[in-house]
């Protein structure tokens, strides 16, 4: 069995909790920015002091409220500061988060609410309220829910006035590192979610190993702005990492207006998931062909893939370097630019990003580090940084952290970062946790201790003739295309492989004027059009050069229809719920093979 380590001499006491990083910044630097939340169309920092202010007013409000020790705290909510400040509040009175994503279904959220034994639901909108208002009222130990848009914050820290500080002192000292800090439910794409339970503990390891694995992007001073749904593991690693290494925060929930808010922000990391990267990369190639300028584009592109490729392989000649310097002013300039002038560096996690993206980022001068890492290991497990990177690669081991590859190719981990269980399921955490390995479902190779994932054991397509395919690779290759938003490769029990396709429907104006069509064509129609068949007919072909001819896809259909979230084809995360697809879409995939 294949096995990687790296060592390390992290300890986290007993009594360790990620409150105490808060409590000490007041205490000792009161003045030191922790937060910036956004006042109209500024951004105006938020002192330690403030924050641990606010975060004590709430957690009294909390314990006036009802909220015991050891109980469960629901927010509903997309990523804001208040969900920060409601974090830490939950954790200071002595209780546990459990994260709601604010897209989930009203049967996700009563079987969450219910599993759990939620005490207390905070809820981001009326809108949440009114659409999950019957299994609020049917969840059997929900005492109360509040909503934060209509002032949920002051209302419960008009409650805990009277509240004293020495309460909170007191449930602090009982605290123990042990202590479940969040329940993360899976997405439940098979059967019903689980309930990941992550303690402090865990918490605070894997701030501790991704600062000296990632190294630069968690100095103090530096800064990023959170758009990820906390709600995922990935973004409350990122908001506590943030401030337990005095990294300053931003929250945003307006992605329409990512790039103009980056603009403002002026962050010093980004951390995303690939399929953000993929539409920065997607919107500017776009934006160049709009502009008359795709040849110029196209170029740069190669040139930042080559200048990245070589710098693994003795560093790029002269002839290089100028290409390389000619474009920086023409093109990549101006991707940095966009991103706030001030970016050194991106964190991508949450499913792969594929060597392809990871090198034209590098390329242009925005390293991409890739990490990897689930909800069960407290987010990244391995972590590419400036010292040690392969693009392609998810990274080494963070320190304390063992990967090994079983003889069917599964990852398995240990280490301080991982969960010791599933809320009240011991049957699954038997099945997820055998000889103290945790049994990820992913499938991947170590070299030289960097790991490699080439997809998921449940993802594997065996085709009719017996051939495993995965179809990750496929699948990034043909979204590098403009026009493509998703693809899905099929054909588990079938003669051969194959594709549903979908389109970008941003990217749909500029193509449609580019080649004189009307601008309201419909999407069936767009689907139809042989001049972009042909162009994803082109893609399709391109990504069959990197697999074998027996994994190559054969057919693809174009649907009228996009995946989103909202039709529960994606996760929050922007991965694709493949079951509910295959199911949604029986009738274009049987096509695909008659």
């Amino acid at each position: 069995m294949q096995q990687y380590t790296t060592p390390s001499d992290l300890a986290i006491e007993d009594k360790a909790t990620t409150v105490d990083s808060i409590l000490r910044y007041r205490a000792e630097r009161p003045t030191m920015p922790l937060l910036r939340r956004r006042s109209g169309n500024q951004w105006i920092n938020v002192t330690a002091k403030q924050f641990a202010d606010e975060v004590d007013a709430v957690a009294k409000g909390l314990i006036a409220s009802g909220v015991k020790q050891g109980d469960r705290v629901a927010i509903l909510s997309s990523t804001r500061f208040e969900w920060t400040v409601l974090d830490y509040a939950i954790w200071r009175a002595g209780a546990t988060t459990v994260a709601i994503y604010e897209t989930s279904a009203p049967d996700q959220v009563k079987w969450i609410l219910e599993d759990s034994g939620t005490s207390l639901l905070f809820v981001e909108a009326h809108a949440h309220y009114t659409r999950h208002i019957r299994v609020i009222e049917e969840a059997p130990e929900l005492r109360e829910t509040l909503i934060i848009d209509d002032h949920a914050l002051a209302t419960v820290t008009k409650r805990g006035a009277k509240v004293d500080t020495s309460e909170l002192d007191t449930r602090h000292a009982d605290a123990l590192a042990t202590d479940a800090a969040t329940l993360i439910y899976t997405s439940g794409t098979t059967g019903k979610p689980k309930g990941v339970v992550l303690t402090h503990a865990n918490f605070l390891a894997e701030c501790a190993a991704t600062r000296n694995a990632v190294g630069a992007g968690m100095v103090e001073g530096k800064s990023t702005l959170l758009f990820l749904p906390l709600a995922h593991v990935f973004a409350r690693v990122v908001a506590v990492g943030c401030i337990e290494n005095g990294v300053i925060l931003g929250h945003t929930n307006d992605i329409p207006n990512l790039i103009e808010d980056l603009g403002k922000f002026k962050p010093n990391y980004v951390l995303s998931v690939p399929r953000v990267f993929e539409k920065v990369y997607n919107s500017a190639k776009q934006k160049a062909y709009d502009g008359g300028k795709g040849s110029i584009f196209d170029r740069a592109a190669d040139t930042a893939i080559e200048y990245s490729k070589a710098l693994e392989n003795g560093g790029p000649g002269l002839g290089l370097r100028l290409k390389h310097a000619l474009f920086d002013l023409l093109v990549y300039g101006k991707l940095r630019a966009a991103l706030g002038g001030n970016c050194e560096g991106a964190i991508s996690g949450g499913a792969p990003l594929g060597a392809r993206l990871g090198h034209f980022f590098r390329g242009v001068g925005i390293p991409v580090y890739e990490g990897y890492g689930l909800s069960e290991t407290t987010a990244a497990v391995t972590a590419n940084n400036e010292e040690h990177q392969r693009v392609g690669s998810v990274g080494r081991p963070i320190p304390g952290v063992s990967v090994a590859i079983a003889d069917d190719g599964e990852v398995l981990l240990q280490g301080p970062v991982v969960f010791g269980g599933y809320w009240k399921n011991e049957k699954a955490s038997a099945d997820a946790i055998v000889d103290g390995w945790f049994h990820t479902g992913d499938i991947g190779h170590l070299e030289d201790g960097f790991l490699y994932i080439t997809g998921r054991k449940k993802e594997l397509i065996v085709t009719a003739g017996g051939k495993n395919v995965s179809p990750a690779q496929l699948e990034d290759t043909i979204r590098a295309h403009p026009m493509v938003s998703q693809c899905l490769v099929v054909g588990d029990n079938k003669p051969f492989i194959a594709a549903l396709i979908t389109i970008d429907a941003e990217a749909a104006p500029g193509w449609l004027e580019r080649h004189h069509l009307p601008a309201d064509t419909s999407m069936s129609d767009l689907a139809t059009n042989e001049k972009l068949l042909a162009e994803i007919d082109e893609a399709v072909k391109n990504a069959n050069t990197t697999v074998s001819n027996a994994e190559a896809i054969k057919k693809f259909a174009i649907l009228d229809d996009d995946f989103t979230i909202e039709s529960g084809e994606l996760t929050p995360t922007m991965k694709l719920k493949r079951n509910v697809i295959h199911d949604a879409h029986k009738v274009a995939i049987a096509d695909l093979y008659t």
